[in-house]
């Protein structure tokens, strides 16, 4: 529950673009996670039958968390490195 409130409320996650079939999330780090909000949007992708797609530095390393999940979805999860 959280504090303050008395009902627990579903938090959201925002893409920061659409196009046609895919959701882009942008992240700019020296590490990224299977966070919540990237599990919130691989669940949007699945349910609108679309592709997520995580654009990340070249030198961004992924957790062992975010390669399971890759290598659990990869018709779903997709990376792009710039």
């Amino acid at each position: 529950m959280l504090r303050g409130s008395r009902e627990p409320r579903v938090r959201g996650a925002l893409a920061d673009a659409e196009a046609n079939d895919k959701i882009y999330l942008f992240k700019k780090s020296s590490t990224l996670r299977a966070t919540y909000q990237v599990r919130l949007l691989l669940f949007r992708a699945v349910q609108e039958g679309r592709r997520l797609i995580l654009v990340i530095p070249q030198h961004c390393e992924l957790s062992a968390s975010l390669q399971s999940l890759l290598e659990a979805n990869p018709e779903l999860i997709g990376i792009e490195r710039r």
